[in-house]
C-alpha cells in the first residue's frame, strides 16, 4: 500500500470534510507558480456536495485514475460534469487553459500535463478544502522552463519511500516535474544492484546515525545485523512503486550514481575498484582498472532498467584525484590514452561513461565538473558552482540545468543561524531563491535555448530527521518552482510573499512541516546601516593578502563601515586561508580606546575561528607595541554558525593599528571577518 494519505490532496479534503466552513473565496492571483494570463470575471463557482465529478475527453487514462483514486467521481455523460476536461492531443504539453464559470469548470490542453497543471491550479484555489466558493476566471498558462526540479540526498540520509512521494504531491501542486535522487556517496548506497549485492550488505549500512558522527568518526560500514546499524536501501520493488507514483503526478524520477568521487562506500565493499586495492583508503574509482567500466556499465544497465527517464546523473563532482597520479593503473591509462593530466583522466571516464548510456538511449546528466579536461558532447551540466560553468556548456552547444548553490542550496540556513536548525553553512532566504535569474539579457539565441531549466538542492549532512528535510524544503521551493515555470515579468517578491504565506498554511493542513515565513528575523541587523567609528575609510595595507575568491570590497573592505551579515558569501566578509595580517594607517595619532573585530565559524563550511588574535599600536608604523590578546573559546567541533568578537581594550594614542589573527591550523580552513572596528 503506497498511496499517501488522502489528506495529501486538496481536493480529497473538499470531499471528505463537508463541515468546513466557507471562509473566503479562492481567487487565481493566489497560485503559485504564477500564472502567465490571468482574466477574471463576475460571479463564483460553488463546489457541489459531497464531491465533484470530472468528464475527460482523450488522454491515456493516466488523470482519470489520478481523479478517481482521490475521491473524485467520473461523469459518462459530459453535460452532467461538474470539470469538463478536453485533451486535444496528448503531445506531453504542460500548457493548459482553465476557464471557470458559475456553472462548470473547463480545462483544455495539448496533453494530459497541461490538463494535471490545471487541477493543481484549483487545488491552490480551493486552499485544502477551506474554500467552497471560487472566483470566475480564465487562466492561460504555460511554463517557462521544460525542466523544473528538486534534488533529494538519499544517500547520508536515508529517507523511505513514504516520505518521496509525500513530497512527490507537494512537488506536483507547485508543477516541479523532476525529482533527482542523489542515491550513492561515501555515506551509504541506496539502490538494490543484483549483480553486487554487498552494496546493500554492507555499503548501505554505518553504525552511526548522524552523519558528523560517522563522518568525525572511523567512517565505517557495517551490516544491517550488527548492533546500532543505520541506513537502508530501496528495493527495486520500492523505485518501481515510487516511479509510477511519480508519472501519474507529471515528474520524471533521475537516479544519481557518483562518479568517479565521493564513492567510499562502493570501494569499501569493493576495494579492487581502487587505485590502493583496499577498503577506506581511496574515495576515487581507479579509472586505469578496466574493472570499473564492467561495475559502472553493470550497474547503470539495472539503473535504466529501472528507471524510465531520459536523465541519468552520473555525479562527477569533487573528485580528489589523489591516487591517480602515483597508480600505475591510472598512468598508464593516461600514457596509453595520451591524457596530459588527471583533469583529463576524469574526463577520459566521463565520455566512455557517457557513450554507454547514449547507447543505452538515454542522456548523461552531470555536476559542472566533468567540463574539466573536456566536456562530452552529449553531457547535460548540471551547474552549481555558480551560472558560469553552465553558461558556457551552453555556449558549446551542450543543454545545462542551473542550480547555483549562491541561490539553491536549501540545506543553507533559510533565517538568522541562531535561531534556526544546524546547517552546513550559508544564509539563503527566500527572497535570495527568489532573486535568481537564469538567463540574463545577455544570454540569447541558441545559447538560451539549450537552458533546460533549474533545480533546487537539498544536501542532507546536518538534516537526520524526516521533518527537518521538509522544513528546509518549504517554502523556497515555492520561489524555485516560480522561477522555473513563471515568466520573469510576473515576478514581485512581495506578492509572492503574500502568496506564500498562504500556501504555507495549506501545507501544513496537508501535514508538511514548514519554515514560519510570518516569524522570519531577517539578516544580521549589524548588516542593514554603515558602522561609524574611527578607522573608518582609513588605509589598510596587507601584510598577507587576502584571497581573491573572497575579496568583498577589496583593500578597504575592513574599514568600510559595511558589516557582513549571516554568511560568508554574501560579498561583504573578506576571507583568507591564511592568517589576517594587516595594518591600518589613521593618517594621524589618536586616542585608541577599543580594537576589535568580528569572526565567523561554519565548520561545515571548512570556516574557522582564528586560535588567537594579537592587537599592535605604533606611532611610526616601523615599531608597534603589543596592546591587546584575545582568545579563542569557541570549540572547532561546534555544528553551529558562530560569531566572535575579538577585541582589547587601550589607553593611548597611536596612529597605526595591526591585528594579526592566527588561523586554526587546519589544513584548508577558511577565516573571514568583515569589518575591524577603531574607537
Amino acid at each position: 500500500m503506497y498511496r499517501i494519505a488522502t489528506y495529501i490532496i486538496a481536493l480529497i479534503i473538499l470531499a471528505d470534510i463537508p463541515a468546513l466552513a466557507e471562509t473566503s473565496t479562492g481567487t487565481p492571483t493566489d497560485i503559485i507558480p504564477v500564472p502567465q494570463h490571468i482574466e477574471t470575471a463576475d460571479g463564483v463557482y460553488s463546489w457541489p456536495e459531497p464531491t465533484a465529478t470530472f468528464h475527460i475527453d482523450g488522454g491515456n487514462g493516466t488523470l482519470a485514475e489520478y481523479l478517481k483514486a482521490d475521491s473524485l467521481s467520473e461523469a459518462t455523460d459530459e453535460n452532467r460534469a461538474d470539470i469538463l476536461i478536453s485533451i486535444t492531443e496528448d503531445d506531453g504539453s504542460e500548457a493548459y487553459t482553465l476557464t471557470i464559470t458559475p456553472g462548470k469548470i473547463i480545462i483544455t490542453s495539448p496533453g494530459e500535463a497541461g490538463a494535471f497543471y490545471a487541477i493543481q491550479s484549483l487545488r491552490q484555489m480551493t486552499r485544502c478544502g477551506s474554500v467552497r466558493q471560487l472566483q470566475c476566471c480564465t487562466i492561460a498558462d504555460a511554463p517557462r522552463f521544460t525542466y523544473r526540479g528538486l534534488h533529494f540526498d538519499v544517500s547520508r540520509h536515508f529517507r523511505s519511500k513514504e516520505f518521496l512521494m509525500k513530497q512527490i504531491d507537494a512537488m506536483a501542486l507547485l508543477k516541479l516535474n523532476s525529482m533527482h535522487l542523489h542515491l550513492t556517496d561515501a555515506a551509504g548506497w541506496r539502490l538494490q544492484i543484483d549483480r553486487y549485492p554487498r552494496l546493500t550488505e554492507l555499503a548501505a549500512w554505518r553504525p552511526y546515525k548522524r552523519w558528523e558522527d560517522w563522518w568525525n568518526g572511523d567512517r565505517s560500514y557495517c551490516t544491517q545485523d550488527a548492533p546500532g546499524a543505520y541506513g537502508g536501501y530501496y528495493t527495486k520493488a520500492d523505485i518501481r512503486q515510487i516511479v509510477e507514483y511519480a508519472h501519474t503526478r507529471n515528474i520524471t524520477v533521475i537516479p544519481e550514481i557518483e562518479m568517479p568521487g565521493h564513492s567510499e562506500e562502493v570501494l569499501a565493499a569493493y576495494p579492487s575498484l581502487s587505485c590502493s586495492g583496499k577498503p577506506y583508503v581511496d574515495a576515487d574509482f581507479c579509472i586505469g582498472n578496466d574493472s570499473i567500466f564492467t561495475f559502472l556499465e553493470n550497474v547503470l544497465t539495472e539503473v535504466i532498467d529501472l528507471f524510465p527517464s531520459q536523465y541519468i546523473h552520473i555525479g562527477g563532482d569533487e573528485a580528489t584525484k589523489k591516487g591517480w597520479a602515483q597508480c600505475p593503473k591510472c598512468k598508464l591509462r593516461m600514457e596509453q590514452e595520451g591524457l596530459a593530466d588527471v583533469d583529463e583522466l576524469q574526463s577520459y571516464m566521463i565520455h566512455r561513461i557517457e557513450q554507454f548510456v547514449q547507447s543505452k538511449g538515454r542522456t548523461v546528466v552531470g555536476f559542472d565538473e566533468i567540463m574539466q579536461g573536456g566536456l562530452a558532447p552529449g553531457a547535460v551540466v548540471m551547474s552549481w558552482r555558480g551560472s558560469e560553468p553552465g553558461i558556457e556548456a551552453m555556449e558549446q552547444g551542450n543543454q545545462a540545468i542551473l542550480n547555483p548553490n549562491a541561490y539553491y542550496y536549501l540545506d543553507y540556513t533559510q533565517d538568522a543561524p541562531f535561531k534556526e536548525p544546524v546547517s552546513i553553512g550559508g544564509y539563503l532566504p527566500l527572497e535570495k531563491v527568489y532573486s535568481f535569474e537564469p538567463l540574463p539579457d545577455s544570454i540569447t539565441g541558441t545559447t538560451a535555448q539549450n537552458l533546460l531549466g533549474v533545480q533546487a538542492n537539498v544536501w542532507a549532512e546536518y538534516i537526520t530527521d524526516d521533518s527537518h528535510a521538509e522544513y528546509m524544503y518549504y517554502p523556497r521551493a515555492f520561489a524555485l518552482a516560480e522561477t522555473g515555470w513563471s515568466q520573469p515579468d510576473k515576478k514581485d517578491y512581495a506578492d509572492f510573499r503574500r502568496r506564500a504565506l498562504a500556501l504555507i498554511e495549506q501545507l501544513r493542513l496537508m501535514g508538511y512541516n514548514t519554515f514560519d515565513l510570518a516569524q522570519e528575523y531577517g539578516d544580521r541587523k549589524e548588516s542593514n546601516q554603515p558602522l561609524r567609528h574611527l578607522a573608518r575609510g582609513a588605509k589598510v595595507i596587507y601584510n598577507i593578502p587576502y584571497s581573491r575568491q573572497y575579496p568583498a570590497a577589496g583593500d578597504s573592505a575592513l574599514t568600510d563601515g559595511v558589516c557582513g551579515g549571516w554568511t560568508y558569501g554574501d560579498n561583504r566578509w573578506q576571507g583568507t586561508m591564511r592568517d589576517l595580517d594587516v595594518t591600518i594607517d589613521l593618517g594621524s595619532a589618536k586616542p585608541v580606546r577599543y580594537v576589535g573585530a568580528t569572526f565567523l565559524q561554519s565548520v561545515g563550511a571548512w570556516v574557522y575561528m582564528p586560535r588567537r588574535v594579537d592587537i599592535y599600536l605604533s606611532d611610526d608604523g616601523e615599531h608597534f607595541t603589543l596592546a591587546g590578546q584575545a582568545w579563542c573559546d569557541v570549540p572547532d567541533t561546534s555544528a553551529e554558525i558562530r560569531y566572535k568578537v575579538y577585541s582589547t581594550l587601550c589607553d593611548t594614542t597611536a596612529r597605526y593599528v595591526r591585528l594579526h589573527a592566527i588561523k586554526h591550523p587546519r589544513h584548508g580552513a577558511w577565516l573571514f571577518t568583515d569589518e575591524i572596528v577603531i574607537n
